[in-house]
């Protein structure tokens, strides 16, 4: 007799699935009675910490993606983009394309780990002309429209045209926005030197945040030094501002801070020409989660101490978009990948727990510190209880996340890229690639769903 295995689906392919899927191999890989299976739309772990680094030409684009099939070996891969999920029916449908048939996945047991997507607060003219940073695509497009600006500035006449191809902005001041704008201003500066007209006073670099300080969530002292470093470096920071509207050659801002005696006054408004805005601003779940029969909040699904999802036993949400509340603040932890995988690790381990009717346990965060680099081989960190900054965090930033890269072969080529970095200049060649506007859902081609 032919026993039924237990099927356990891991939809998402980033930090939080991805460590799920390497805690389920280690320890009930080996299970007969168990089936491993993740879906992912892309077949490949995106490294988004050096994300910043292949935009500035440091890191070469393939070294910081890790093939899904070569670090988890012990599972049954699909690549595709989900459609549906049916707690009920315990079915995740994915979209069919002109190339393929849309199935349909059944499950025992769920861990829902899709992450978040750019979220543009409802401005549709934001999202129509402004760069993101959350894909690999998104880096090189970057990179190639930094280069043809300069390109375009070098032989430009008119000044004030001149002037918005060299400004740049980056909504957003949290860890992409800072980091994305050093190695911008790291990359203008390097390349500047061939490009005879351009003069480093033309080059401009404005991060827009609408917080009182960048990176929140560090330590005001740290912060301080990163954004006066920055500053030093040439990069214009403008706190409690937001920004209101782009379309494509001017971005729009207002000041938020309002005196309150005057509660009537006009906000204070103010114009960047540029042809440049990075969109680094904020995060929303994916539509799959908001259009799913589970409960969310802010999107997000509502999951209890265990991250389980409410009323359905056996569904764990892990990473951006689980609702999971910091007891300390009230308020949802940021979407960072060290968080993502330290829920994959209590998801996998309440997971197995239930398949062994053994106790479960609740996730408890603890924190092991944060980092980020600023441009010019400066850094700040929170590192076994200590702040530092300049560029020994810099040195730690590096050794860190270079550690935490799976595989051998990627360390070593980011390893080479970055000891290459020392000696030579970036390359400023342009690939000639267009803007992909990427489908918001595919069509399904087939009247009838087949079940895997």
């Amino acid at each position: 007799m032919v026993r039924n295995k237990k099927k356990i689906v891991i939809l998402g392919g980033g930090f939080a699935g991805v460590e799920c899927a390497r805690q389920l191999e280690s320890k009930i890989g080996n299970d007969d009675e168990i089936e491993l299976v993740m879906i992912s739309e892309d077949n490949f772990l995106l490294f988004t910490p050096m994300l910043p680094q292949v935009a500035s030409g440091m890191i070469e684009t393939r070294h910081i993606v890790l093939p899904i099939r070569t670090i988890c070996k012990k599972i049954k891969f699909y690549e595709g983009r989900i459609k549906n999920i049916d707690p009920y029916g315990k079915l995740v449908t994915l979209w069919g394309t002109g190339d393929k048939r849309s199935i349909s996945v059944h499950y025992d047991f769920l861990i829902v780990g899709l992450g978040s997507e750019t979220n543009f607060f409802g401005m549709s003219d934001v999202e129509k002309n402004a760069y993101t940073m959350k894909t690999l695509n998104d880096a090189v497009m970057l990179r190639n429209r930094v280069i043809d600006m300069l390109e375009q500035a070098e032989n430009e006449t008119d000044p004030i045209l001149r002037k918005s191809f060299l400004n740049f902005v980056v909504a957003g001041g949290g860890f992409a926005g800072i980091e994305t704008a050093g190695e911008l201003m790291d990359l203008l500066l390097d390349a500047r030197k061939y490009y005879p007209t351009i003069h480093k006073n033309d080059l401009k670099v404005v991060v827009i945040e609408a917080l009182g300080m960048i990176l929140p969530g560090f330590n005001e002292k740290l912060a301080g030094f990163a954004k006066e470093k920055m500053t030093d470096n040439g990069i214009d920071i403008r706190l409690k501002t937001a920004i209101t509207s782009f379309d494509g050659n001017e971005v729009t801002t207002k000041l938020l801070v309002q005196n309150p005696k005057e509660e009537d006054e006009e906000p204070i408004t103010d114009v960047i020409r540029t042809k440049t805005l990075i969109w680094t601003a904020g995060v929303t779940p994916v539509n799959t989660i908001k259009r799913s029969m589970f409960k969310t909040e802010k999107g997000k699904l509502i999951v209890n101490d265990y991250l389980e999802v409410q009323d359905f036993p056996g569904v764990f949400a892990i990473g951006d978009c689980a609702m999971f509340l910091d007891p300390e603040t009230q308020r949802p932890f940021p979407p960072t990948a060290q968080i993502a995988e330290a829920q994959a690790k209590v998801a996998a381990k309440n997971l197995i727990s239930m398949i062994s009717n053994s106790k479960k346990e609740k996730f408890v965060y603890h924190s092991k510190g944060q980092m980020a680099i600023i441009g010019k081989r400066t850094g700040i960190a929170t590192f076994l209880g200590m702040n530092i900054s300049g560029f020994w965090a810099w040195l730690i930033w590096r050794n860190v996340y270079l550690s935490k890269i799976s595989t051998f072969d990627k360390r070593t080529r980011v390893f080479l890229d970055w000891t290459i970095d020392l000696f030579f200049d970036r390359d400023i060649s342009r690939l000639k690639l267009m803007k992909h506007e990427p489908e918001k859902e595919y069509r399904q081609l087939d009247e009838v769903d087949d079940v895997w």
